[in-house]
């Protein structure tokens, strides 16, 4: 049975040609490579919680910006719809993994495909024009 839909938001944040990621330290996509994210918790708006999980996960804090876009997940146990936002970078500190994190680190966007990415970001972040898309083979 599938719980959810649940509410979940991201935070892509470039700097320098170059992305905030955090190993996934807990399921789902444990020990793979995404955007810092996660739920929103009730009574707080999507901006808060990106700012929140942003902070949590890498100890950045950061200006929320527009919505880049938003991605419906559903598994076999579970169902996500996450809203992903542009977030500024307060400063120039270097990301410390936090919680529901192992790691945290900037990765230059042309070594993106070398990376182990939680399913479907890389394509995420090409559709939504973070990343330049790949031309057809």
């Amino acid at each position: 049975m599938i719980d959810g839909p649940e509410l979940c938001v991201g935070a892509v944040a470039v700097r320098d040609d170059a992305i905030l990621l955090i190993r996934r330290g807990t399921p789902p996509g444990q020990g793979l490579w995404s955007v810092p994210g996660g739920r929103v918790q009730r009574g707080e708006t999507l901006a808060e919680a990106a700012r929140r999980e942003m902070w949590e996960e890498t100890g950045l804090e950061g200006e929320v910006g527009e919505a880049v876009g938003w991605i419906e997940l559903i598994g076999r146990r579970r169902h996500y719809v996450v809203v992903d936002f542009w977030v500024t970078v307060a400063s120039d500190a270097a990301p410390t993994a936090g919680t529901d994190a192992s790691d945290a680190a900037w990765v230059a966007l042309e070594e993106l495909e070398e990376w182990d990415l939680v399913d479907g970001l890389l394509q995420f972040l090409a559709d939504h024009r973070v990343i330049p898309s790949s031309p057809p083979e």
